[in-house]
Formats: structure tokens, C-alpha cells, sequence
């Protein structure tokens, strides 16, 4: 079970300005809708599954500040 350590991240807004549903940015980024909500609600995941989201909402790996804020 992964553990909630309050990431940072504004996926859901991100998300939402660009009129995906959770289940069409899981499906883009090859994870479960599940994984998705979770990462919005600050639960933290791994490093490859940031990157597979950062590409599904067509960013660049150097734009992931956009996305997840380091602490």
C-alpha cells in the first residue's frame, strides 16, 4: 500500500485545465485510475510512474516542477 507523505503535486489542477478525466490521463500514462487519484490526493509514487504522467500531459521531463513540487 503506498504511503501518504503529503506530496506536493498540482496534477489535479493540471489535469482538469486541460479536460481529462482521471480515468483518460491514467489510460494515456499506461497506469490504474486508481494510482491517479491517489497521486492527487498526496500520496507518493514512483519515480517512473511521474514520469510516464509528465509525458501524458505532453510535457517535458525538464517541466516536472510544473506537475510535482519538490520539498
Amino acid at each position: 500500500m503506498p504511503f501518504k507523505n503529503d506530496s506536493k503535486n498540482n496534477l489535479k489542477k493540471i489535469r482538469e485545465n486541460i479536460l481529462l478525466s482521471k480515468s483518460e490521463l491514467a489510460r494515456k500514462a499506461g497506469v490504474s485510475p486508481l494510482t491517479i487519484d491517489r497521486i492527487e490526493k498526496g500520496f507518493g509514487c514512483r519515480m517512473d510512474t511521474k514520469r510516464k504522467i509528465i509525458h501524458a500531459l505532453g510535457l517535458k521531463i525538464s517541466e516536472k516542477e510544473k506537475v510535482f513540487v519538490d520539498k
